[in-house]
């Protein structure tokens, strides 16, 4: 059971005492990893993370439409954050899975993973021949007022050499919500799996569509967020004929998903437009990342300057730290939105706007500009973090004087940001932000 993406020996080379090599990271088949190292939330907890990153598509490669070719507007508010792709095609998943990643993130709605499932096929003389078929998983979120979540798994890429009893092996598929937060949420799982079929049966009718949802009214969470995780795990199961020697039946699982379902009355869908049994959304629990622009024409270029400075030469922006190291770049140092704590909010503003003075001077907006901080007000990272968390460290923050405008635009798009995507505040959800 390997990653789709994975080399396999020869049948000479079988013969000749060659293996598999193990994924990036194991020592064992025991050790292999079986959680993306993107997700975030109680599912995080499940399994092993993976050190290799994701495979993850841009946005603006997705949408075919770069926000640094838009030409500047007259008004910040004609500004919007693309809207996120709410498919993947097998060709995609398959594409993207090619070298070392063993999951594609296309967007929170968007996700897919697969497993390369190796027979060698022995009598008692040794190996006689080789089959492989691979499986893939492609979670989605079709639709943004429905809860519901479809996961697409297609087996393809069959091949056989040597000599083979691929004619009476038998392939299962299922897939199960392994675990949920809270325990005693229930959901509603299709019925299109567990299926078993012959290889030959398998290569006639390759395509199944499995469901999950949760209904509302089930979760937890601060603001009424209705929060429920969940992890869901696809698995293949592979079973030899009579007559052959070999470890049988066999049993992989391509990486987890982690969906999530939500209510929260700051985001999208909140009361379900009429139909409160459909109220919320659902989305993947993985990292977002939100993306600006800095080419020439984008009318957030100050901005996405500012952060990029940020993050390259740090210790060169104000207030000065020789020790500063901000956020927001990685998957292992995210940002989590804040919005339930205005007052939180307001104060990151008012150390910002302070610093902004303090190194500026009190004409620091003359010219129409504003006071522009990283991390953002709206996240727990945000100016004034150290007043909150005495562990952190302090003036770990950016401030710059920039056009009102380019920095409406910025604000204008890191909200349409945050509703598509459904970010929902606190730790349980993150972020993170690239320049293009």
């Amino acid at each position: 059971m390997l990653a789709p993406g994975a080399a396999f020996p020869s049948l000479e080379e079988l013969r000749e005492g060659a293996g598999a090599r193990l994924p990036e990271g194991a020592e064992s088949a025991s050790e292999a990893p079986t959680t993306p190292l993107e997700v975030v939330g109680p599912a995080a907890s499940y399994g092993i993370k993976a050190t290799v990153p994701a495979a993850v598509a841009s946005g603006r490669q997705v949408q075919a439409l770069g926000l640094g070719q838009i030409e500047s507007p007259r008004s910040p508010a004609a500004v919007s954050y693309p809207e996120p792709a709410r498919a993947v095609t097998l060709n995609e998943c398959r594409l993207n899975l090619a070298g070392e990643s063993q999951v594609f993130v296309k967007s929170r709605f968007a996700v897919c993973t697969g497993l390369k499932v190796v027979t060698v096929w022995a009598r008692k003389s040794g190996a006689v021949g080789t089959s492989s078929y691979t499986v893939y998983v492609r979670g989605t979120v079709p639709k943004e007022t429905d809860r519901t979540i479809y996961f697409d798994y297609d087996v393809t890429d069959f091949t056989a050499v040597g000599s083979t009893g691929v004619s009476g092996l038998k392939i299962g598929l299922k897939g199960d919500v392994a675990q949920d937060w809270p325990a005693a949420a229930t959901p509603d799982v299709g019925k299109a799996l567990p299926v078993t079929k012959t290889w030959l049966e398998m290569q006639s009718s390759p395509h199944y569509t499995h469901s999950v949802r949760y209904a509302p009214g089930q979760g937890t969470g601060a603001g009424a967020a209705d929060l429920i995780a969940a992890v869901y795990q696809p698995s293949v199961t592979s079973t030899l004929p009579a007559g052959w020697v070999g470890e049988s039946p066999k049993t992989g699982k391509p990486f987890m998903f982690a969906p999530r379902w939500d209510a929260a009355s700051y985001l999208r869908n909140s009361t379900g437009a009429g139909n409160p049994a459909n109220k919320g959304g659902a989305a993947f629990s993985m990292i977002a990342t939100l993306e600006y622009s800095s080419q020439p024409g984008a009318p957030e270029k100050a901005v996405a300057e500012h952060i990029k400075q940020a993050f390259a030469n740090p210790r060169a922006t104000k207030p000065l730290n020789a020790l500063k190291n901000v956020p927001g770049d990685t998957v292992q140092e995210p940002l989590n939105r804040l919005f339930l704590d205005q007052k939180r909010h307001d104060r990151n503003r008012a150390v910002a706007v302070r610093e902004c003075k303090r190194h500026w001077g009190a004409n620091y907006t003359d010219g129409g500009k504003e006071c522009d901080e990283f991390p953002f007000a709206s996240t727990y990272q945000g100016s004034a973090v150290e007043e909150y968390d005495p562990h952190v460290e302090k003036n770990n923050f950016s401030v710059m004087p920039v056009p009102g405008p380019e920095n409406g635009a910025a604000g204008n798009l890191l909200r349409g940001f945050y509703n598509a995507n459904r970010v929902i505040d606190g730790v349980e959800d993150g972020f993170i932000v690239k320049i293009s």
